[in-house]
């Protein structure tokens, strides 16, 4: 019996889409014309993979309205804040902006005796497994230098936004991008592992959760398989005695509460100078009470559904277990009639809150943020280290040479420093512990779907 695949709308509960999943011999098929395809791609010259690949981001961006109905449907955003469009033009716009310089070979020496460079070649087929929080934003982190580089890419979405591989594969195959080039597929997770055992692809990235990710590497375990994996994060705000109050406060409740909490590199836990702590709670607690929980096609919602009830059953048991071992919560619920203890779900602030609380050590991923008060530098760099994460953290402080000192001392893969919650495709997006491994965007980004290739050649002389 084919397997249905199907997106529950947070929005109404209802299935909004389902499709059937490949069965194995299927995606062997599909991994195989992706593989035959590969070598005609690559032998393209450069600059028509380039104008190809923005090509079919341009294309996205001509379905603009349709796919903010479609994010709304599946995952519960707000249409109000109109999809991933500026993030995915300026990535795919920076990336092809850097390729000519990147994937051009190194040349050691080219002299009457020898010629010897260094090159990168593409991998061959990559392999996205993409998640439902972001769903264009981290598909083009891969997608878009795996397709310049030279690689065919098979693209698995997320079942709760399944339809964004649909959009991605029609927009750049509408753009001129070949069929076999770029495929889109539904697969289960035995299909999925499958492949992985029998080296279907050179390379996998994928973004979710630290049991997906170990279940990723135990299925590509001796098979030589390239893994990127961005897991799971608990992001840091530090406030110092010196911050800018406001700024600080609308930044880092922003960075907690944007997306329904629902950001790899949301901020989850803030710890703030205690001289300035009972302001920042007292300003913290009046922005998210201006927040607007409510259906996503509502243009005064601020704040939509978590994108399933069960996501939302998460933070709920991390709240309340935090309040029975002492926690206070400052958000009264009944600010938030919408809350119908399903998807929606009201925002919450916790204080005296403790790293053996779950709330403040696991991963929430939700509209939830626990704020302490530190005395000084020293206790903020121990607790924020106090984490099996690390994917950013969020300074603040008006002496950048404090921030970069503290910085360098902290287990993370980005520093921020009066900011927070954003991805510069110039640097490199990273984690470490168990935040996962492997690089995306900048011109490290190249070198996951790439493979550096050695030329030694001694010219003939008389």
């Amino acid at each position: 019996m084919t397997k249905m695949i199907q997106c529950i709308s947070p929005v109404d509960g209802r299935v909004y889409a389902e499709r059937p999943a490949l069965t194995l011999s299927e995606a062997e098929a599909v991994a195989a014309r992706a593989r035959a395809a590969q070598a005609d791609w690559a032998a393209r010259p450069l600059e028509d993979r380039i104008a190809l690949v923005k090509a079919g981001v341009a294309r996205l961006n001509d379905m603009k309205d349709r796919v903010v109905e479609e994010l709304a449907w599946q995952m519960g955003r707000p249409t109000r804040f109109g999809g991933e469009f500026g993030g995915v033009n300026e990535r795919t716009n920076y990336m092809a902006e850097i390729a000519g310089k990147t994937l051009a070979p190194t040349v050691v020496e080219d002299s009457d005796r020898f010629r010897r460079s260094l090159a990168r070649e593409p991998v061959g087929v990559v392999f996205i497994i993409a998640p439902w929080n972001y769903p264009y934003l981290t598909t083009i982190n891969t997608l878009v230098p795996a397709l310049i580089a030279g690689n065919t890419v098979v693209l698995k979405h997320a079942t709760q936004t399944m339809l964004v591989g649909e959009r991605l594969v029609e927009a750049f195959v509408e753009a001129g991008v070949p069929e076999d080039v770029f495929q889109n597929v539904y697969l289960t997770h035995d299909v999925t592992e499958e492949l992985l055992r029998n080296r279907a692809f050179n390379f996998v990235n994928f973004t979710g959760s630290v049991g997906g990710g170990a279940a990723i590497e135990r299925a590509a375990a001796g098979t030589f398989t390239g893994l990127g994996l961005e897991l799971g994060g608990k992001d840091p705000g530090y406030v110092m005695d010196d911050a800018d109050l406001d700024a600080a406060v609308d930044s880092l409740m922003d960075g907690a509460m944007f997306n329904a909490g629902q950001c790899c590199c949301g901020i989850e836990r803030i710890y703030v100078h205690e001289s300035l702590y009972e302001a920042f709670v007292e300003k913290a607690v009046a922005w998210v009470k201006a927040l607007k929980l409510g259906n996503p096609f509502d243009q005064a919602t601020t704040l939509g559904p978590m994108a399933h009830k069960r996501f939302a059953h998460v933070v709920r048991e991390q709240v309340a277990e935090a309040i029975a071992e002492g926690a206070t919560a400052l958000i009264d619920p009944a600010l938030f009639p919408e809350d119908d203890g399903g998807a929606y779900l009201a925002p919450q602030i916790l204080v005296n809150v403790n790293h053996e609380m779950r709330v403040m050590r696991e991963e929430s991923f939700g509209p939830v943020v626990g704020i302490m008060p530190v005395a000084n530098d020293e206790e903020a760099i121990a607790a924020m280290n106090d984490s099996p994460y690390g994917l950013t953290c969020s300074l603040w402080t008006q002496d950048v040479e404090r921030a970069a000192a503290i910085g360098a001392r902290i287990e993370t893969g980005t520093v921020f420093l009066n900011r927070c919650d954003y991805l510069d495709p110039a640097l490199c997006w990273t984690g470490c512990k168990d935040t996962g491994r492997g690089a995306a965007l900048s011109a490290l980004g190249y070198h996951s779907v790439t493979r550096p290739k050695s030329y030694h050649l001694k010219k003939v002389t008389k």
